[in-house]
């Protein structure tokens, strides 16, 4: 496993290190670094396949001789097959959810983890050194190492260990393309470069010219990284249940926080429809583990413990089979593979045919005894149904031995049609075919329920009409999404020399760093100081020293003598300047900008073999919406400019301007700043 950063050029490695990042492992052959690397080149032979299907698309549609329409439907049909057959590998690779599982020989159902979304390989030097220059007048090369930096973590990325650490090193990655993001894309233009991501389930790449997919890709994975630690967990410890279940848990969080953040994705698998039913996976899954960890200890034959038991089972039962109800709605049932919905068939009948076994078994095992407490064990069996059959009462039931036998009977006789199902539905599904742990699972509980029948069956049962009733769902721990914790993980922006994001940033715009030489006289800067950091020039004598050089009211200070002061305080300014006693003082100033009203920030996005995707329809709606408050938007009053959402916060206090007022042309004598440093002025 890797352990530390790229050492700087010329160094040797000591004993110990590494040439990755913390969290990467991009050297190691597992079974699921191949099955990734399986599925990368899956996305580029798909891809290039949809490029043929669009241009043999827009020839037909572009051509009116009849041959070439001829050859070019029949090249289409050959391009969809091809394509038909590369997402069904694609699918099977999505549901190869043996190879997440954990190593050691384990008695439990396979559990369905999510694959990686893949990325191509991007170049962000010429970008970021341009815009460096350009935007913020700053020699780019003394950037060249935090550029580097920012790659490297970009490429380790991709590669992700299927850990704590991995999960830390994605969450670093999003965190620093927020700094990235404030800095370097403005709202108002697009920086002519493509992010490409494909699609995990589908395989179909999709690019955008800004940050919103490449920080929702990446949102995907940590989601999917946590799934690969759940499945990876030890289910036959009480630890490494409870792991699998927090591991669950999060990627519920991380994929409900991707689903209401970015709502314009165009991947359809982070479709706000397909977001939701992954949701639902994960925590019917969570749930799942949880009855895992309560029969963890073991079953006991006793009537309390065996209805929590039944109540359980019909809990993860009942999730499960909301789920299969939700994959099975459009758009979403066309991609979603066909063997996770399977398996969410089979284990929505398996946990309710487990339900009815255990309720079976509470009736036909345990008389009510003269010394057992009636009244808890009448509220425990009225608590297990919705309703009673008719003309069976619980504590009719509960005293009377041939109908506890009869509706026992009939519990175990809706187990085994549920167990048939669950194995009739497994065998329907090649890939769950080959699950031999699986099966063996299913055919263990249906022989355990046949048993238990044959044990009591009667030649006159068919004459017993009774119809098992269902069996309320209640547990002890429900499942619940847990928010992603990002405040957790330190994370320093690698651009911080840049200065306080809220000033120098790509939203901003301000005048070139101009030279102010001056010199302090009588002790008396001329100006007054204020704001953090970077310091603002403030009530400024318009006949000082630095005044004349050409510093003004509302200018920041960026460096005194070649050194720089963006991150420097007001006191440690005055600090400075006072220690320069009466040199000539080397100051250099910038001056924002007026602010203007920022456009539309429209998402440009490009996604192959997709006509209209999500985002741009939501975005077309959006236009439709501008177009018509344009025709009807009055002026808006003062009081409105608090509510406008592009307006650009000015970083001095709000005055408002005298009127009928003439400054007389003498020249003021102003406090000297260095006497407030001992005093607690408003302006600081």
């Amino acid at each position: 496993m890797t352990d530390t950063l790229p050492p700087p050029a010329g160094r040797p490695l000591e004993e110990g290190e590494c040439y990755f990042r913390k969290g990467c492992n991009p050297l190691a052959q597992t079974g699921r670094s191949k099955l990734q690397n399986q599925r990368a080149a899956l996305n580029q032979q798909i891809m290039k396949t949809v490029r043929m299907r669009t241009g043999a698309e827009n020839l037909l549609r572009a051509t009116t001789n009849n041959k070439v329409r001829d050859q070019v439907l029949l090249e289409l049909s050959y391009v969809n097959s091809d394509l038909q057959i590369l997402k069904e590998e694609l699918e099977g690779l999505n549901i190869s959810v043996e190879v997440y599982q954990n190593t050691e020989e384990t008695f439990t159902i396979p559990l369905i983890p999510l694959g990686l979304k893949e990325t191509k390989e991007v170049d962000l030097s010429v970008l970021l050194k341009d815009f460096i220059l350009e935007h913020y007048s700053e020699d780019s090369s003394l950037y060249e190492d935090e550029i580097a930096d920012l790659m490297d973590l970009r490429q380790a990325c991709r590669t992700p260990s299927r850990d704590e650490a991995g999960i830390e090193l994605l969450m670093t990655y999003f965190i620093q393309l927020g700094f990235v993001e404030s800095r370097f894309f403005p709202p108002t233009r697009h920086m002519g470069i493509l992010f490409t991501w494909y699609d995990s389930l589908t395989g179909v790449p999709v690019s955008q010219q800004n940050l919103l997919l490449e920080k929702a890709s990446i949102l995907f994975n940590i989601g999917a990284v946590y799934t690969q630690i759940g499945t990876r967990s030890n289910r036959q410890t009480q630890s490494g249940l409870e792991h699998a279940v927090d591991a669950f848990q999060r990627a519920a969080g991380v994929l409900n926080y991707l689903k209401e953040t970015f709502t314009h994705t165009p991947s359809y698998d982070m479709s706000p429809a397909m977001l939701n039913v992954l949701v639902k996976m994960m925590l019917a899954q969570a749930q799942e583990i949880i009855f895992e960890k309560i029969s963890l200890p073991g079953i006991r034959n006793e009537f309390f413990t065996l209805v929590k038991m039944a109540q359980e089972a019909a809990k993860v039962g009942e999730v499960y089979h909301q789920l299969h109800s939700a994959m099975s709605q459009e758009p979403v049932k066309e991609n979603i593979p066909y063997s996770w919905a399977t398996l969410v068939k089979v284990k929505s009948d398996h946990y309710r045919a487990l339900a009815h076994y255990f309720a079976a078994t509470i009736l036909i095992d345990h008389q009510l005894n003269p010394g057992d407490d009636e009244d808890q064990q009448e509220k425990c069996l009225s608590q297990l149904y919705d309703h009673m059959p008719e003309g069976l009462t619980p504590l009719a039931t509960l005293k009377n031995k041939n109908e506890r036998k009869q509706l026992g009977k009939s519990h175990l006789r809706k187990a085994i049609a549920d167990h048939e199902e669950s194995v009739r539905a497994a065998n329907l599904c090649k890939k769950l075919r080959n699950i031999e742990i699986l099966q063996e699972i299913l055919s263990v509980a249906h022989k355990r329920s046949h048993l238990k029948y044959s044990q009591y069956e009667q030649d006159d049962d068919f004459l017993n009409l009774i119809d098992a009733p269902d069996i309320i769902s209640k547990t002890e721990q429900e499942a619940e999404m847990m928010a992603p914790q990002f405040s957790k993980v330190a994370v320093t922006d690698f651009f911080q020399k840049l200065g306080p994001l809220s000033v120098f940033s790509a939203s901003k715009r301000w005048t070139a760093p101009r030279n102010i030489h001056f010199t302090i006289e009588d002790d008396d800067l001329g100006f007054t100081l204020r704001g953090g950091s970077p310091v603002q020039v403030h009530f400024l004598d318009p006949y000082c020293s630095a005044a004349l050089a050409g510093a003004k009211e509302g200018d920041y200070i960026v460096s005194i003598q070649d050194i720089d002061c963006k991150w420097l305080t007001v006191s440690e300014v005055i600090q400075k300047l006072k220690s320069l006693g009466k040199e000539v003082i080397e100051m250099k100033v910038i001056s924002l900008l007026d602010s203007t009203s920022s456009m539309h920030n429209k998402c440009a996005t490009y996604s192959v073999g997709m006509q209209k995707t999500y985002s741009m329809i939501c975005l077309a709606i959006e236009d439709d919406k501008i177009d018509k408050t344009k025709k009807i938007s009055k002026k808006l009053s003062f009081l409105s400019w608090g509510t406008n959402k592009n307006r650009q916060k000015s970083a001095s206090t709000l005055c408002l301007p005298s009127v009928g007022v003439v400054r007389p042309q003498i020249k003021k004598k102003l406090p000297s700043p260095f006497g407030l440093l001992s005093t607690e002025s408003s302006l600081y």
